[in-house]
């Protein structure tokens, strides 16, 4: 055996390097989001790009396509001539509407006629009937109405006048209180705007002028035979109330009938002896208050007056019964009583009075 001390062998050393840290990719985290920016930007743009480009055509479709205009144009017209300029001839009409009446027209009295009626029907003023008619009412607006009677009715509201030798443009417009160019440019005067002459004998219209007429209202005293009170009083009166319906002046008739089986209205009977039977019913001629309703020893028997609050009263006479009281309100078309042959009378009628203010108005001018 060898004596020889066997040293086990020692095994190399392995030597350790420290581990390095490592470093965060900064360079491609850079490069990827650059590269995903550029790649949004890309789409953005081509996506605006294409919505734009949408736009425009649209734009363009619509301005390409517009939208017809519905005018119907002149038909076109050829002229040998040179001169192709339109002639205007002077208009003096252009003032009054084309449905205008522009003439005179004559109308035949009829029963139940009245100047008011009569002047309403044809959208005139009455004074302007009056007038127009001066020979036959002579001014005097009381006259009464005949049947048959042939009535000139003006085509407008004014004075309706006969030319006669002297008269002047001016001198006729002052006196009617009217103006010269309205005479002169209404059609029927047939007035030549450039040589307004006119032949005495013409009858020409004088738009809006107007002259003085005997009043409508008659007043007359108390007389034992007029049949007007000297004062609505007795056990069926009362003072009137200031609250009350006010009457329109478009008054009705107070009875079914629309003729006379009476007196008709005259200097001496300031009312109209209306037919009826006894019991048919009476209304009221307009709205109002009842001032008197019950028995009237002056002539009336049992009686109905109505304030209209306007100025306006309206008396129903020889009534058999009477339905409103002293202090009523009515309206136009209330029955208020039935016609009888009350007090001073010599068969059934109703006795219908109208009164303004102080004075009697004649019936006929007010009723339809």
């Amino acid at each position: 055996m060898s004596s020889k001390k066997i040293t086990p062998e020692k095994s190399p050393e392995t030597t350790q390097k420290p581990a390095q840290p490592r470093s965060f990719p900064w360079k491609e985290v850079i490069s990827w989001g650059v590269t995903a920016l550029l790649v949004g930007l890309l789409l953005l743009v081509l996506f605006k790009g294409s919505i734009f480009s949408q736009q425009v055509e649209a734009e363009a479709s619509i301005e390409a396509t517009p939208t017809p205009l519905n005018v119907a144009l002149p038909p076109m017209q050829t002229s040998t001539t040179a001169d192709v300029s339109v002639p205007r001839q002077p208009n003096l009409d252009t003032n009054v509407p084309a449905d205008v009446r522009q003439s005179v027209v004559h109308y035949t009295v009829e029963a139940g006629d009245s100047i008011f009626s009569i002047a309403k029907q044809f959208g005139l003023k009455p004074e302007s009937v009056l007038w127009a008619n001066d020979n036959y009412f002579g001014g005097d607006p009381t006259t009464t109405l005949s049947t048959g009677v042939d009535l000139v009715i003006p085509p407008t509201d004014g004075i309706l006048y006969t030319w006669k030798d002297g008269d002047t443009l001016a001198k006729i417009a002052d006196k009617y209180d009217a103006d010269e160019y309205s005479i002169i440019s209404w059609p029927s005067n047939h007035i030549d705007v450039t040589d307004p002459q006119i032949i005495p004998g013409s009858l020409v219209m004088i738009p809006g002028g107007s002259t003085e007429i005997k009043s409508w209202i008659q007043v007359v005293e108390y007389s034992s035979k007029s049949g007007v009170t000297r004062v609505i009083a007795g056990a069926g009166g009362c003072q009137a109330s200031s609250d009350g319906p006010i009457g329109s002046t478009a008054f009705i008739w107070p009875s079914a009938n629309h003729y006379l089986s009476g007196f008709d209205f005259t200097s001496y009977h300031k009312g109209i002896d209306i037919a009826a039977n006894v019991g048919d019913p009476v209304w009221a001629a307009d709205n109002g208050t009842v001032v008197y309703a019950g028995w009237n020893d002056t002539g009336y028997g049992y009686m109905v007056m109505i304030d209209h609050n306007n100025g306006y009263a309206t008396l129903y006479g020889h009534l058999s019964a009477y339905y409103v009281h002293c202090g009523d309100f009515v309206f136009q078309g209330t029955p208020i009583g039935a016609a009888g042959a009350t007090g001073n009378v010599t068969g059934p009628h109703l006795h219908f009075e109208v009164r303004l203010n102080s004075g009697f108005v004649n019936p006929w001018y007010v009723l339809p």
